[in-house]
């Protein structure tokens, strides 16, 4: 039975890769990377010129391309086909299979949904820094500080679960905001901390950008992460 090894790749920045990541995909028979349909992947992306000569790239496109909420019926019946498609082809690879997933696998990774369907003698996973640790550090401060609480919430919740998190954190890490940008800010503006919110665009990749969350428009890039900092005990 082949082996299926998901490699977490960080926050973006190759450099940031991992080595036992950079030794398993240079050395890959199979690549195989989530994307949006006609797009080449942001996983694929930020590996480009590492994948050996002649390896097989398997593409996996997503039926689904925009944030819904999880409560919504569409979502589940629209991705577990298409995930029980995947786990049954990377059942049958003559090769082993290297997966890539930007950030580390365990944290809103898609590779998770796979591995749930694979038998576990199969799989490996490879740890990655996550793309939040990567943006928190985009903004040269701490994000927590002595016994701050640090809070990670998804912006695809429903506006009135987001404010009650919201309000009962120091430190706060937002994802998958997307289009949910003007729902988190009305968020943070209720909550009263909308002035210290920071948004980070691609962090640590070239195309990085860093700004006050209330200097940016209605709506941000999918690899966007807001950012409050805890402000606790210091010596």
């Amino acid at each position: 039975m082949a082996k299926v090894t998901c490699i977490g790749l960080g926050p973006g920045d190759p450099d940031l890769m991992s080595v036992r990541a950079h030794r398993l995909l240079t050395s890959a028979r199979i690549v195989a990377y989530f994307r949006k349909p006609g797009r080449e992947g942001q996983a694929r992306r930020m590996v480009e010129g590492l994948i050996p000569a002649g390896a097989e790239e398997w593409p996996m496109e997503y039926p689904v391309t925009t944030e819904i909420p999880v409560q919504d019926p569409g979502y589940n019946a629209a991705l577990a086909p298409f995930y029980d498609h995947w786990a049954a082809r990377l059942r049958s690879a003559d090769a082993d299979v290297v997966v890539l997933c930007e950030g580390d696998p365990f944290l809103y990774g898609s590779f998770m949904h796979l591995q749930s369907r694979l038998p576990a003698g199969m799989v490996g996973v490879v740890p990655g820094i996550p793309g939040m640790v990567g943006c928190w550090h985009a903004t040269g401060q701490p994000v927590t500080w002595g016994d701050d609480v640090l809070t990670v919430l998804p912006a695809t919740l429903p506006e009135a679960e987001l404010a009650r998190r919201v309000a009962d954190t120091d430190a706060l890490v937002v994802m998958k905001i997307g289009r949910n940008l003007a729902k988190l800010r009305r968020v943070l503006a209720a909550a009263g901390r909308l002035p210290e919110a920071w948004l980070v665009e691609h962090g640590t990749m070239p195309a990085e950008r860093v700004r006050l969350l209330a200097e940016v428009g209605e709506e941000a890039p999918y690899f966007s992460i807001a950012i409050i900092h805890g402000k606790g005990r210091r010596p």
